[in-house]
């Protein structure tokens, strides 16, 4: 049933993360990969508020699924290091920073909320 659950998540988390990314990146014209900053910054905040609200099977629906899937720190690491390969050394530090920053800063926020609602 764990693999169920966990694959249900990541139907919906796999396709949503593709279409955040190009949303967002179709409105930059840069080649800073807002769309995954986007994908992982939302993630987290959804981990978070799960973290703080629910139970044991809706954290692997969610969580370990959806989340999972819609985040995404390979291609986080491949566009970093792409960018510093280029030469955009600003650009690989930039999203490096902001993701760390914002990614915790989410999954804080979300976190502090749902405990606020359900605690």
């Amino acid at each position: 049933m764990t693999w169920l659950l966990v694959m249900a998540g990541a139907a919906v988390g796999a396709p949503l993360r593709y279409l955040t990314d190009r949303f967002v990146q179709a409105r930059h014209d840069s080649t800073f990969p807002w769309g995954t900053l986007a994908a992982n910054v939302i993630g987290s905040l959804i981990l978070g508020a799960l973290t703080g609200a629910a139970d044991h099977r809706l954290h692997l629906l969610i969580g370990t699924g959806l989340c999972g899937a819609l985040t995404t720190y390979s291609t986080f690491s491949y566009e970093t290091l792409q960018l510093a390969g280029v030469g955009a050394r600003l650009y690989a530090l930039a999203n490096l920073v902001l993701t760390l920053i914002c990614g915790l800063s989410a999954y804080y926020l979300g976190n502090v909320v749902a405990e606020a609602i359900w605690v």
